[in-house]
């Protein structure tokens, strides 16, 4: 019976769309003129390709390479008294084309819309055994934007779960020099004249750029890896399982959950989110912001791709363990207390006894700062 279902699984999957992204470390490297160009050499070789939506910035050199290329047409929403311009999903489902443009993959809906995120209306092209190429910034993935926030300071809200690039059968990253990138700007190719000089003082800072430029490159390299290591796995190997154990304190709890997604994604491992309830947390006693807290970081994980776990145990370790061992984890990411929360705990002993529970049965232990 088993057999059956794997053929079906491998006929649905073969159904599927292929999937391209175009990475960039930031606007303006040329990530939408490289789709527009790969679209004019599939046309010329006799495949379907239509835009499903492209955004040239009103870039002269991006808006030239438009022309030629079948687009289908956007939608136009009304929204707070304005008439605004969305992909049109429907749409491209209808006309089917083998291979449709999608830019800006971090782009949210307007309310409304079907679905609250492109990279949403991307899954579902796909699923309808359409080819997609799309585009988007190294800032737009979410495990990465506390790193993104350190460099540029900046908070970016429009972000793409890292599980979509896992998705991709191809990632490419459109590399350019520091100065290259610079000299871009300055020429009035990224930006109209008047904003050339506030990106230059602020996104556009040499030194910004060559983090992320290292971010970009690292992301795709990874990226690359897990192909070759997912297409060569052999049955001996021991598949790798994270468990990241989270307290109700919200910002250790984010950066645990977003550091151990970066791991899970090298590894292209599935990861859990652990949350033991101890009695003094239970919903009657714990304040409400804790509990807000709580559910955002659960809703945060879930968009990451983990599976959520909350169990009651008075003993933390116990409670860890006993999900270790029922669950064949192989590596638990936990964070580190501060000094008060050791005093409380009585010392190191708790943690040192986990450490050694996991050490017998040869499970890694990460402590994440």
């Amino acid at each position: 019976m088993s057999s059956a279902k794997d053929f079906l699984e491998l006929i649905q999957k073969s159904r599927k769309g292929k999937f391209k992204i175009y990475i960039g470390m930031s606007a303006g490297v040329g990530k939408t003129f490289r789709m527009l160009q790969e679209a004019h050499s599939l046309l010329r070789n006799g495949i379907d390709v239509k835009i499903g939506y492209i955004e040239t910035h009103g870039r002269e050199e991006t808006e030239d390479l438009v022309e030629g290329i079948p687009q289908i047409e956007r939608k136009s929403v009304f929204y707070k008294g304005k008439n605004l311009e969305e992909m049109d999903l429907q749409a491209i489902i209808n006309e089917h084309p083998e291979v449709v443009l999608v830019d800006e993959l971090a782009h949210t809906n307007v309310e409304g819309s079907k679905n609250k995120k492109r990279w949403q209306d991307v899954l579902e092209i796909l699923d309808n055994g359409i080819n997609v190429i799309s585009a988007m910034n190294i800032q737009h993935i979410e495990s990465l934007n506390e790193e993104v926030k350190k460099i540029t300071g900046v908070e970016v809200t429009e972000r793409v779960p890292d599980k979509i690039l896992a998705l991709a059968d191809e990632v490419v990253n459109i590399d350019l020099t520091a100065d290259e990138l610079l000299t871009r700007l300055k020429e009035g190719k990224i930006y109209k004249k008047e904003k050339i000089q506030t990106a230059l003082s602020n996104f556009f800072q040499s030194g910004h750029i060559l983090q992320l430029r290292e971010l970009a490159l690292k992301e795709v390299a990874t990226h690359v890896e897990r192909k070759v290591e997912t297409e060569i796995k052999t049955e001996n190997f021991k598949p790798i399982k994270f468990l990241a154990c989270i307290s109700s304190n919200e910002k250790i709890a984010k950066t645990i959950i977003r550091k151990t997604a970066r791991l899970a994604s090298y590894y292209n491992s599935p990861w859990t989110v652990l949350y033991v309830q101890k009695p003094s947390e239970n919903p009657e006693k714990i304040a409400l912001d804790k509990q807000r807290y709580l559910i955002n970081n659960f809703n945060l994980a879930q968009e990451l791709g983990a599976k959520v776990v909350r169990i009651k145990e008075s003993s933390v370790h116990n409670g860890i363990l006993e999900y270790v061992i029922a669950h064949n984890i192989t590596t638990v990411c936990i964070g580190k207390p501060h000094a008060s929360f050791w005093q409380r705990m009585l010392g190191y002993s708790w943690i040192y006894t986990l450490m050694n529970r996991l050490n017998e049965r040869q499970i890694d232990i990460i402590i994440l700062s």
